[in-house]
């Protein structure tokens, strides 16, 4: 058994997509030679001839290590070696004023960016989706639940653009902490730079990062700390919702007349009940969202307690915040294609608040709008007629009026000493229960209301689109710098291949 006692030599890093899986260790470290080559070639550092020949050997060790039956390399000595072999040992000097400690934390950083990218992108694929379903149920009557049990009547639109809000929070998070992922280390060798007169914004602009992190210290050590553990807190954060919105989901299936059903191609059967049809993309979905939550807590703990210069930081906490991000693009994805397959069932959900005193709060603040009834008065009143009403399997499209006069009367004789008249109709006593009005009443900042759901969903899909803007933008950023580093690579080459024919 051979085990393997330094810290590189394997890349554990998970991809979250094909470009990411493509744009591996052993990519980035050409990258790496390609960018400090340029670099060097520019300052002056190196003469041009030499960085040509250097060049070219780079050029051959990239070919050697895209060959099929060759392994990966994850190390920056092998490939260093290949380019001895190719140009003798002023191949070395591509070397100049970089270390394994900043070159490793600059490929961690320009993997972690992709993994982040990919994210926000399942993300804003989820979110488009929600506001697709919100914006075609704006008068679809729902119960809300506190403490497990129905509270209020809302729409599904307004409880959609609930989580939309808060989605859109994460996108703020995740633009913010992007800022600070999108810097690079590479140039400060160990951590305290080195004698040569480095351009490290160059640098960065070669590799698409917006800067260099200044403090050599910071961008070696120091970042590797905060850095990964604030992007790996973000997933965690949205998969903690998405955990509620899946119980909430799975809630609503679970009852045995539900409004809400996932079509054929997400439920699987029982091998024994032949009645069951049980919600596999909501289970794959909560369990993923606790696989996400459970390697945040791990790249955190491996983080904790760690002096700086040690390497289990750099090795272990940016394998499990890439672990972070592969569950957290299948967990956002699993959602979307929940959502994308959900049955929504309208006079199923209005009838399940109809059965239920969802709407007593409205008939108190009706009593207190229209004939100045204290509030508590109204709340004691309409508290009474529930306890009335469940001990009698009465609901309020059948409630008698006739008692609803008598008990409001003991209320106010009891609190007011007193006996008020109960000045409702009996019309607008049912009107003023029915989850209909108690949604279409509510006008204040953030209700459910239609017109207002409708306003707020707008602004939404507004944010949305600056967001998928803003994605695209850094995609194409990264491309573009991608496509600047290969031009000013070519020169070099072709300065070699000008050599020759001189």
């Amino acid at each position: 058994m051979t085990l393997r006692v330094t810290p590189w030599g394997k890349d554990n890093f998970k991809a979250t997509s094909e470009e990411a899986e493509a744009k591996d260790w052993a990519y980035w470290q050409n990258r790496m030679n390609r960018a400090s080559l340029v670099m060097l070639a520019e300052e002056e550092i190196i003469s041009p001839d030499i960085a040509s020949r250097i060049a070219a050997a780079q050029k051959h060790a990239e070919d050697i290590q895209n060959q099929p039956s060759l392994p990966r390399l994850t190390d920056i000595m092998p490939l260093e070696k290949m380019l001895i072999d190719s140009c003798g040992e002023e191949a070395t000097l591509i070397h100049t004023g970089r270390s394994r400690q900043d070159m490793f934390t600059t490929l961690n950083e320009a993997r972690l960016r992709l993994a982040v990218l990919d994210f926000y992108g399942a993300l804003n694929k989820l979110r488009t989706r929600l506001l697709l379903i919100a914006r075609e149920n704006i008068e679809t009557y729902i119960p809300a639940y506190t403490n497990g049990v129905q509270a209020m009547p809302i729409t599904l639109a307004f409880y959609l653009w609930g989580f939309l809000e808060s989605f859109q929070r994460d996108s703020d998070r995740i633009i913010e902490s992007y800022k600070r992922i999108n810097q690079s280390a590479l140039g400060v060798a160990v951590l305290a730079c080195s004698s040569w007169p480095l351009n490290r914004e160059r640098l960065a602009e070669l590799l698409g990062f917006e800067k260099p992190i200044t403090n050599g210290l910071d961008a070696a050590q120091i970042s590797l700390f905060d850095i990964p553990l604030e992007a790996a807190s973000n997933a965690a954060n949205v998969a903690i919702r998405i955990g509620t919105l899946v119980q909430d989901l799975a809630q609503q299936y679970s009852q045995t007349r539900p409004w809400l059903l996932l079509d054929s191609g997400a439920a699987y059967g029982s091998s024994a009940m032949p009645q069951k049809r049980n919600p596999g993309i909501l289970n794959k979905t909560r369990g993923t969202a606790s696989d996400v939550v459970g390697a945040m807590q791990t790249s955190f703990l491996r983080a904790h307690n760690l002096q700086l210069g040690m390497y289990d930081n750099k090795e272990s906490v940016l394998e499990d915040c890439s672990g972070v991000f592969v569950k957290g693009v299948e967990m956002l994805e699993l959602m979307e294609q929940a959502f994308s397959l959900l049955k929504v069932n309208p006079a199923r959900s209005l009838e399940e608040l109809n059965s239920d005193w969802t709407t007593t709060m409205a008939l108190a603040e009706a009593l207190q709008r229209q004939f100045e009834i204290p509030f508590r008065i109204g709340h004691t009143f309409a508290s009474q007629i529930v306890t009335y009403a469940r001990a009698r399997d009465l609901h309020p499209d059948n409630f008698p009026f006739e008692a609803t006069k008598e008990i409001f009367g003991n209320v106010t004789e009891q609190l007011e000493d007193k006996r008020l008249p109960f000045e409702l109709t009996q019309e607008e006593f049912r009107t003023v229960l029915s989850p209909e009005h108690a949604v279409q009443s509510d006008v204040g900042t953030g209700s459910p209301a239609p017109a207002n759901v409708r306003r707020g969903l707008d602004e939404i899909a507004i944010r949305l689109e600056e967001d998928e803007q803003r994605l695209r933008a850094w995609r194409n950023a990264l491309a573009d710098s991608d496509k600047a580093l290969d031009e000013a690579f070519e020169k070099l080459l072709n300065n070699k291949s000008q050599e020759k024919k001189l």
